[in-house]
């Protein structure tokens, strides 16, 4: 028998990982994480301090998610997205990183989240795009091209106005 060296998962210290949760040979998640039920979590994925996952969201592989990220429930991340810090996600919000599925014309692109934006409930990401720090992607918006630091982005597709006084954090 050939012995095989696996990376092994690292989750830092006052960790809450819910039963049905599945984490991927390779994640590094930091402390004070914690996840609801039946959460997937794909290898290379780096996890910063005080992030939250809620129940059954999947995080696809190589990702990097910073400190301080609240993802509610049902949210779907693809490979090779980015979260920066202090970043809010609402409950079904999918992020996408394959312009022509199933085939991805040869190149997947996912999402970059900035800095302290928030994702509304139910708001689509797609392919490529970054949400600038500081941003609001409103409840069910399409976002299909880059939201500039410190906009609201609302509708389908996404249309960019000026952030309400008291948006920001």
């Amino acid at each position: 028998m050939e012995e095989t060296d696996f990376p092994g998962t690292v989750i830092g210290r006052n960790a809450v990982v819910r039963s049905g949760t599945i984490m991927y040979c390779d994640v590094t998640a930091g402390d004070n994480f914690s996840t609801g039920h039946n959460v997937v979590i794909r290898e290379h994925t780096t996890i910063g301090n005080n992030v939250s996952i809620g129940t059954n969201s999947i995080i696809e592989g190589n990702t990097k998610i910073g400190n301080g990220v609240n993802m509610q429930s049902l949210v779907y991340i693809p490979t090779g997205a980015v979260i920066e810090d202090d970043v809010f996600i609402g409950p079904n919000a999918v992020l996408t990183n394959d312009r022509y599925p199933p085939n991805g014309g040869g190149t997947l692109l996912a999402p970059i989240i900035r800095k302290g934006a928030s994702i509304g409930a139910n708001a689509t990401l797609l392919p490529g795009v970054e949400i600038g720090e500081g941003s609001l992607v409103a409840a069910g918006a399409v976002v299909t091209k880059n939201v500039p630091p410190r906009s609201l982005a609302v509708g389908a597709p996404a249309r960019f106005r000026e952030l309400p006084e008291g948006a920001c954090r």
